[in-house]
């Protein structure tokens, strides 16, 4: 049983939400924005602390609409998600050991979006390293073991991850030797990405089931963020202001991960309002005017944040 079912109000909400976005942006263009949104009804199986068996967790199918959310997009630092996924599986498994850099790594890869730390965890999760070219044949062996994580997640057979591509390190200023090779002169071995798979993801990180409760717990830990938090400076990000976080009343909790680069601008967050079903809501947008555009996903945000209960 999939873990979502397309709901009709939601649909229709979502539909008056993006109509009021494009008319509001007229630089975003219908094919420039991707979203899944996710509503937990009563009883509510999320942020639970781990109270609920991960089989039980998936009997329980919840409401969901979307628009374009099985389009494959580059999902710049949202990959992070996965990789931090990934290397709590690996930890779990006791296929790669603790120790103080490695979590020092996994914490500034989420909560820095640290570019330098992520590269520490995609080496330690496949055993491969940056570097020059490589031979044909050392660099075959070189690609199969990037591959892992895309391995591991295609075992897991959710149908929200048919098609996406986890096997490249994010950078600041582009790839060089090997990396380049390996992302192909068209870049067509880029990360790919859609709304589905990462709200899935994110999904179970929230319903505890993420590798375990304990691991899933402490993920939960490093997506929180704070709605205070200072204008950041020119050039900077902070993963709330001019993403989702923007949007919401102080009063909101907020647990969220976001990605950007000059081309794209994508945001994946579980909110919880008091009064309010909790809810789990990723937007992808692309183009380069929309990427700079720190007012799109706010506006989403508070528009979904402003609705009362009953009008989803």
């Amino acid at each position: 049983m999939t873990f979502f079912r397309p709901d009709q109000a939601l649909n229709q909400t979502v539909q008056t939400i993006l109509d009021a976005t494009f008319h509001e942006f007229p630089s975003l263009k219908r094919d420039q924005i991707a979203l899944t949104w996710i509503v937990y009804d009563e009883p509510v199986i999320v942020n639970t602390g781990g109270a609920i068996s991960a089989e039980e967790f998936w009997k329980h199918s919840v409401r969901r609409s979307s628009y374009r959310s099985f389009e494959r997009i580059y999902p710049a630092s949202l990959v992070k998600l996965f990789y931090l996924v990934a290397i709590a599986e690996w930890l779990e498994g006791h296929m790669i050991e603790s120790s103080a850099e490695l979590e020092r790594a996994i914490t500034d890869m989420i909560v820095d979006s640290s570019n330098d730390a992520t590269s520490l965890i995609v080496d330690t999760l496949t055993g491969t390293t940056s570097g020059p070219e490589l031979p044909d044949a050392p660099f075959e062996t070189w690609k199969h073991q990037r591959n892992l994580v895309n391995r591991y997640f295609q075992n897991l057979g959710w149908e929200e991850l048919n098609g996406i591509n986890v096997n490249q390190k994010p950078w600041n200023e582009g790839p060089y030797g090997r990396e380049r090779a390996f992302v192909g002169k068209m870049l067509d071995n880029r990360n790919m990405l859609t709304t589905d798979a990462v709200a899935r993801l994110l999904h179970s990180i929230v319903g505890g089931v993420a590798v375990s409760s304990v691991r899933s717990q402490q993920m939960m830990k490093l997506l929180k963020r704070s709605l205070n938090v200072a204008k950041p400076e020119a050039g900077e990000e902070n993963q709330v202001t001019g993403f989702l976080g923007e949007g919401l009343p102080k009063n909101a909790q907020l647990w969220s991960k976001a990605g950007w680069t000059s081309k794209v601008r994508h945001d994946a967050a579980y909110i919880e309002i008091p009064n309010k079903q909790p809810y789990l809501l990723t937007v992808f947008t692309e183009g380069q005017e929309n990427a700079s555009n720190t007012q799109i996903l706010p506006f989403i945000s508070q528009a979904i944040a402003n609705l009362s209960s009953t009008d989803y």
